[in-house]
């Protein structure tokens, strides 16, 4: 993060010149500038190479987007990849092995998957509800039934046994409250935690 465009370049070419020194190299096209809105995008150059400006980017397996609410976006993108693992799980959930093992897996390889950053978003009744219903689906598919058997969400819980999403969700959002709380450091999560915008008022969710 800069202040200025000025700032950036001085500390991507310092970056670029201390990595050189000891032997390693920035990737130029995995490495993204972002402005924010209060910013007209300039050109970005390091090593002779433009940089490329972009308004969203996937950072530690998140989407980040400066100055838009990206939570619906990556509610969306958590439920997608749960699906690809659960799709790569299929055969071993359509499978005959015992219901326990199949739930040992579910809330070992895929519930991670959907769960993943989920302590540092901004929840929403909507938001939750389609997790709730990928979820659900999950188990329908786990056990080989439609909701044209219209059975009923509490005996289907019943049958699978798995951990309602909601639950690891919760945990991780107090893990992280209490980790920020406790900080005594300057860095930027306690930062952010603080932090209070000239008009003295923050709006509700996540800074």
């Amino acid at each position: 993060m800069a202040e200025s465009l000025e700032a950036l370049s001085t500390m991507l070419n310092d970056l670029n010149s201390v990595s050189q020194r000891i032997g390693l190299k920035i990737n130029m096209d995995k490495t993204k500038i972002m402005f924010n809105v209060h910013v007209t995008p300039m050109p970005v150059v390091v090593r002779s190479t433009k940089l490329e400006v972009v308004d969203e980017y996937v950072y530690l397996g998140q989407i980040v987007r400066l100055g838009k609410s990206n939570f619906d976006q990556e509610v969306n993108r958590r439920i997608q990849l749960g699906w690809v693992t659960f799709g790569k799980l299929r055969r071993i959930f359509s499978s005959g092995i015992p219901q326990n093992l199949k739930t040992r897996l579910y809330n070992q390889c895929v519930l991670p998957v959907m769960t993943y950053g989920t302590k540092m978003w901004s929840f929403t009744t909507g938001r939750m509800r389609k997790l709730n219903v990928a979820q659900r689906a999950m188990e329908r598919a786990m056990l080989g039934v439609s909701l044209r058997d219209k059975l009923r969400n509490e005996g289907i819980r019943s049958r699978t046994r798995v951990t309602d999403i909601a639950q690891p969700i919760s945990k991780l959002k107090w893990q992280w409250a209490g980790h920020i709380s406790r900080r005594t450091d300057n860095r930027w999560g306690r930062k952010v935690f603080e932090w209070q915008p000239r008009t003295d008022r923050r709006s509700v969710g996540r800074p």
